[in-house]
């Protein structure tokens, strides 16, 4: 009897942790959603979901100088995977295949000074890149992560949810959240103001993961974590097996910090260089973000989409490492570092 007790305890022991961890995980708060759109376009979705074993990758081609080099084909590249030559089955010029993007916009208190900036221009660039089969959606992320706007066309829409971000950022007595709603904010060694990691998995995982093709994520950001439940790793891990380019936009008012100091590159340097985006350093000059803009339009109207079936086919989870080397040694490539095996 006292062995049967014993199990009882034990099981119930497991059943609560799992319930935990569960619970651990971050959510995205999100405006009501009609339920019937949902349904359908997940629908839409699963009949673009075919079960074919081909890997495909976005990528872009610069010179020396850092210009975009056009018209190659597959003869000028060579592939290969975790070492392994492969043989490129697809390969095409992309600048108009449909575009799926995300827009995460940091509203810590870090941001107070360049929010604004950011709401004005990054409209401006939606405005600029969406074309009519283009999808956006916004995120801001503070003490938690908020889907401003679920995935539309409409660059109005997209400009009302950017201009509804606000400064959320916890009162230094750990106290109550301003504009939250909710209880007080415990102190610990790990506060919650800027859950820049959990925005990024949530981002990829919740949102970019379910669309198909060419998909991109921009992130205006001073790169500061603080109080994510996710380490970096997890959001570099959802990005990649979402398939989803980064680029983050450094905008970091560095007056902010003071004594504290600024580390945030380092981070966001190896989140953007690990999913074939980039970093580009914009401080607090609205011509810096504007040329940021330019940069990433022009990035991404002018890739090319390589595709192959890998001589490895097993399906097993794992990471598969992908290096497309360019015949001529003067090019450079921007393309993610390579993928996760997942069973379709």
């Amino acid at each position: 009897m006292r062995k049967a007790a014993e199990i009882v305890v034990l099981c119930t022991w497991l059943a609560f942790a799992v319930a935990a961890s569960a619970q651990d995980l971050p959510k995205l708060a999100s405006p009501d959603q009609d339920q019937n759109q949902d349904e359908s376009r997940d629908q839409s979705l699963e009949t673009l979901k075919v079960n074919v074993d081909v890997v495909q990758l976005f990528f872009n081609v610069k010179d020396k100088k850092g210009g975009l080099i056009p018209s190659l084909s597959k003869t000028d590249f060579d592939l290969f995977e975790d070492g392994k030559p492969q043989t490129i089955k697809y390969f095409s010029a992309e600048s108009n295949l449909p575009l799926t993007l995300g827009m995460l916009i940091d509203s810590s208190g870090s941001q107070q000074r360049v929010l604004e900036m950011e709401k004005e221009v990054g409209g401006s660039f939606l405005d600029s890149i969406l074309r009519p089969k283009d999808e956006a959606f916004v995120i801001s992320f503070d003490v938690d992560a908020e889907l401003l706007q679920d995935f539309t066309n409409s660059t109005r829409l997209l400009r009302t949810a950017l201009n509804s971000a606000r400064i959320n950022a916890p009162p230094s007595s750990c106290g109550g959240l301003p504009g939250a709603g909710g209880g007080p904010l415990p102190c610990s060694s790990n506060p919650k103001g800027t859950v820049l990691y959990d925005a990024v998995y949530l981002a990829a995982h919740d949102e970019l993961a379910k669309e198909v093709g060419r998909k991109a994520m921009i992130i205006l950001t001073d790169g500061e974590d603080q109080g994510s439940q996710l380490k970096i790793k997890d959001a570099i891990e959802a990005a990649q097996k979402s398939d989803s380019i980064v680029y983050v936009l450094l905008i970091a008012d560095r007056g902010f910090y003071g004594m504290m100091g600024y580390s945030g590159d380092r981070e966001m340097k190896t989140l953007a260089s690990e999913t074939g985006g980039r970093v580009i350093e914009v401080g607090n000059k609205p011509d810096k973000l504007r040329s940021a803009f330019d940069q990433i339009s022009q990035e991404l109207r002018s890739q090319y989409n390589i595709g192959y079936t890998p001589t490895n086919s097993k399906r097993d989870g794992t990471f598969r490492k992908v290096e497309i080397r360019p015949k001529n040694k003067d090019y450079k490539l921007q393309a993610r570092s390579g993928y996760y095996a997942i069973a379709r």
